[in-house]
């Protein structure tokens, strides 16, 4: 009975599978058509489908930058950038998607550590960096095992020596996973998906107006309470928005 139930949950994927690809091809024909509205529809239902990736995402930011809508553009090429950061088409597609939002805002110089955080170790997602992990904790489970069962003191110092080094290695890789990850979850982006907005020193409709954002604009979600979002910008500024006035970028 588990063999079929197996073998019927394989046939039910291979089927999903054959139908997003046949989705994703009919989505690209429209696009290249120029039917932006239509291939925009094909391509959410995929992802109604939770059959995402970066070019997904990529796809649609472009449909939505061919239509001139800003924040969906900004949000679904941030969105492909989170699943591969090493995409650099989306990067590229990113930098001249920014030049539509109104918003100029200077970021807040970053210390060495946060610099070499985002020029390095953001390269990989948390994702990946627990991929990295695994793999150091296989070889060093392997070179350990060679260098318990070698009969050879020359090739024993070598392989505790690979072993050791392994170790380290996945030591340091964990750390990183959980930082990422942790990192990840604690700073909520969200995108500003509203021509424009008045951003409040508190949650409230009648408190006082700080600042004003608009369509496109990246922000840091720091807190909520019921319908408002307290929200951070790259500079340091922060206040209270509501919350249907942006979209974030991950589930968290």
């Amino acid at each position: 009975m588990k063999k079929i139930l197996f073998l019927l949950f394989m046939i039910a994927n291979t089927i999903n599978a054959q139908n997003v690809d046949t989705l994703f091809v009919s989505a690209n024909e429209l696009y290249r058509n120029g039917a932006f509205k239509e291939a925009i529809k094909k391509y959410k239902k995929i992802e109604s489908q939770e059959m995402v990736s970066s070019e997904l995402y990529l796809n649609l930011g472009n449909a939505y930058y061919r239509l001139n809508e800003v924040g969906p553009t900004i949000f679904y090429y941030e969105k492909a950038l989170k699943l591969n950061p090493l995409n650099v088409d989306v990067k590229n597609n990113l930098v001249f998607a920014k030049r539509l939002a109104l918003d100029n805002i200077e970021e807040v110089p970053k210390t060495v550590f946060q610099k070499f955080n985002t020029n390095y170790l953001q390269k990989l997602s948390y994702n990946e960096w627990a991929i990295v992990a695994v793999v150091f904790s296989f070889s060093t489970s392997i070179f350990f095992l060679f260098f318990y069962f070698g009969y050879s003191s020359r090739k024993k110092r070598i392989y505790f020596t690979t072993s050791g080094i392994s170790l380290i290695l996945l030591i340091f890789s964990v750390f990183i996973t959980y930082s990422q990850y942790s990192l990840t979850k604690k700073n909520k982006e969200a995108i500003v998906f509203v021509q424009k907005t008045e951003v409040r020193n508190a949650p409230t409709l009648n408190s006082e107006e700080i600042f004003t954002l608009h369509e496109g604009t990246k922000v840091i979600v720091l807190d909520a309470i019921d319908n408002w979002k307290k929200i951070k910008l790259v500079d340091g500024k922060q206040g209270w928005i509501i919350a249907d006035e942006i979209k974030l970028l991950t589930d968290f």
